[in-house]
């Protein structure tokens, strides 16, 4: 049976040793680029690779066209996953410290290349490490495998498809950042402050507990039907500031049996990069 959502710890070390399972340590922080791959040499799950957020899961920024965290090529990116040990057949366990922030992109990007068999590991590295699992200190590789991209293209969706539906009631614009970056009252980040016009705020740190795992289904499942109102999973449409942590809502809403929903990847950082598209601030009429 395929994980396609998220993945419990004690599921995932009963599968460490599976040579068709590849666990891939996702860690980063936007402050620090470095710092996630010193984290992962100083410990990760055993058997673990790393994925750069910066490096490897994003493409090249073109300075006034894209986002912070644009799209990779999805050939470079099936190589990358191919150097990695991943092929089609692989049942693929991302995890981070960021309650899942990080390791969600690969989650999505793995299902933008038609590759399902991908989790997030509920609790990520500190509930690993906080329930006394293994870990090892160092780098390491796995045997290569060939990795196929079977691309799904409308998964994505691009800034002038976000404008076609500005404002449409069949449609719903899902802003994951924080209220205070919704609403444009500080932007620690991007040169300019708001939100795209019409989009509902939707912060992904309310997918978690307290204790930094997913919330159960059915609370999720309650959280996104209020969001969406009678708009079907099929026309919403997430973003966040450079398309990372909207698909931590994208995974959530999967995990509640909500599939189908679309990334803007470009999200709010290539939004403001043609002054032309519209910006509101302030709270929601």
């Amino acid at each position: 049976m395929a994980f396609t959502t998220l993945i419990d710890p004690e599921t995932l070390q009963a599968h460490l040793d599976d040579p068709d399972w590849v666990v891939v340590d996702c860690r980063f922080s936007l402050s620090d680029p470095a710092y996630g791959r010193r984290a992962y040499q100083d410990a990760h799950i055993p058997g673990a690779v790393y994925a750069h957020l910066d490096e490897d899961l994003s493409g090249p920024i073109v300075p006034g066209r894209t986002g912070r965290h644009p799209l990779p090529d999805p050939e470079q990116l099936a190589r990358k996953l191919g150097a990695w040990g991943i092929d089609n057949r692989t049942q693929v366990v991302a995890y981070d410290d960021a309650g899942g922030a990080f390791a969600a992109r690969l989650w999505w990007l793995l299902g933008w290349l038609g590759h399902e068999a991908v989790a997030v590991l509920d609790g990520g590295w500190p509930r690993w490490v906080r329930e006394g699992r293994p870990v090892r200190s160092g780098v390491e590789t796995r045997p290569a495998r060939t990795f196929v991209p079977r691309l799904r293209p409308e998964r994505a969706v691009s800034a002038d498809e976000v404008l076609r539906h500005l404002h449409d009631p069949a449609w719903r614009l899902l802003d994951a950042r924080a209220p205070a970056r919704y609403r444009g009252e500080q932007e620690p980040i991007d040169p300019v402050a708001g939100h795209i016009p019409g989009a509902v705020n939707a912060p992904f740190a309310e997918n978690l507990t307290p204790e930094g795992t997913f919330r159960p289904p059915e609370q999720l499942r309650q959280r996104f039907e209020a969001l969406l109102g009678n708009v079907p999973p099929e026309r919403v449409i997430c973003y966040c500031g450079s398309g990372v942590t909207a698909a931590h809502n994208l995974l959530s809403m999967a995990h509640a049996g909500l599939p189908g929903a679309r990334l803007y990847a470009g999200s709010w950082s290539e939004w403001i990069a043609d002054p032309r598209r519209p910006v509101a601030r302030g709270a929601a009429p």
